[in-house]
């Protein structure tokens, strides 16, 4: 009786260890909330907000620099601060990419100060990641955009490729068909791209960008003309007299939005109605079939236009997001804690 006990009890602790074992194994994927730091930092938005706010009041440019770095950023790889690895001697990064040598420093400043704060009263708790989704959305709202949801948890990412940026972002050589074409393959729709596009409304473009518009300009069928006629021909010529020494001074640049270049509303989409669109992918927008309905309804309509711009925001914070083993948190967001993965 004794043994057929301890049999028993055998047999039961084998089963028990049987489950532990199928049970065990990667603990479930981390959910992003916007109440992910309430107990860890929960000053964490404030702190970030107090710094990005002061670097746009200090540099009117800021929150055009800081979107277009969250874009570049998220569109390769993820939402995972990899775009902010500074190269060293011993490996490059997405910063070597040609298409990320014109981001500017002010964005990456506003990311390093941010951090920096945070490390200060929550060290090793808030990622980069987050903070550069967290700065994004304070600047869309302190210029006059919505506020939109941003989810945090994101970890920061353990690799940076120097190539793929130029292979997944979209150029401003690139036909719309093309960046359509980048957008659906990372799950965004027609009017999520064009949504997005409306970011343009803030910031501004080097003149190397639109000078095939502006100079020697030959239409499809190679006849010359004085620049893209589909261009407001006051604009073209303004443009010309603004950029003529482009070539020895490759920093001059103009406005996105002519019209009202520090404030995020749905002008840019109007500009494109009048001719006002500064680069060829602009232009395209307003003229294909597929894009054209979006930017005559948010031309129309800013209501429109920033409900529609919350939702894809949200939803381009959430693409490619790290959690758990697949990143860290970075103490520094220039540079891993303990060095690359190999890729």
């Amino acid at each position: 009786m004794q043994r057929t006990s301890l049999l028993l009890l055998s047999a039961a602790v084998l089963l028990a260890a049987a489950v532990v074992e199928v049970h065990a194994g990667p603990p479930p994927p981390v959910k992003l909330s916007p109440d992910f730091y309430s107990q860890t930092c929960p000053r964490a938005e404030r702190i970030v907000a107090e710094v990005v706010q002061s670097k746009q009041m200090a540099n009117p440019t800021t929150a055009a620099g800081v979107l277009r770095v969250f874009f570049h950023d998220c569109f390769v790889t993820g939402c995972d601060a990899s775009v902010l690895i500074a190269p060293t001697h011993y490996a490059k990064s997405e910063k070597d990419a040609d298409i990320n040598h014109s981001l500017p420093g002010d964005a990456f400043d506003a990311v390093v100060r941010s951090k920096l704060a945070l490390e200060l009263e929550c060290p090793g708790v808030v990622s980069c990641a987050d903070v550069l989704a967290l700065a994004s959305r304070v600047l869309v709202t302190m210029t006059g955009g919505p506020r939109y949801p941003v989810p945090l948890g994101r970890k920061d990412s353990l690799s940076s490729s120097p190539t793929a940026p130029d292979v997944e972002l979209p150029h401003s050589n690139f036909t719309i068909g093309r960046i359509i074409e980048l957008f659906v393959a990372k799950g965004f729709t027609v009017q999520e791209m064009v949504a997005l596009s409306g970011a343009h409304t803030l910031g501004f473009s080097h003149c190397q960008e639109f000078a095939a518009r502006i100079y020697n300009y030959r239409d499809k069928g190679g006849k010359p003309a004085p620049f893209d006629p589909s261009m407001n021909p006051t604009y073209a010529k303004g443009l010309q007299a603004a950029c003529q020494d482009y070539q020895k001074d490759p920093t001059i640049a103009a406005f996105n939005d002519i019209m009202t270049p520090g404030k995020f509303d749905n002008m840019y989409y109007v500009n494109l109605e009048r001719g006002l669109g500064l680069l060829s992918t602009d232009e395209d927008m307003w003229t294909d079939v597929r894009t054209k309905p979006f930017v005559q309804r948010y031309a129309a309509n800013n209501t429109d236009f920033f409900e529609d711009f919350s939702k894809a925001m949200e939803k381009l914070s959430m693409y490619g997001v790290k959690t758990g083993a697949d990143g860290e948190i970075r103490r520094r967001c220039d540079t891993y804690n303990s060095g690359p993965t190999t890729q």
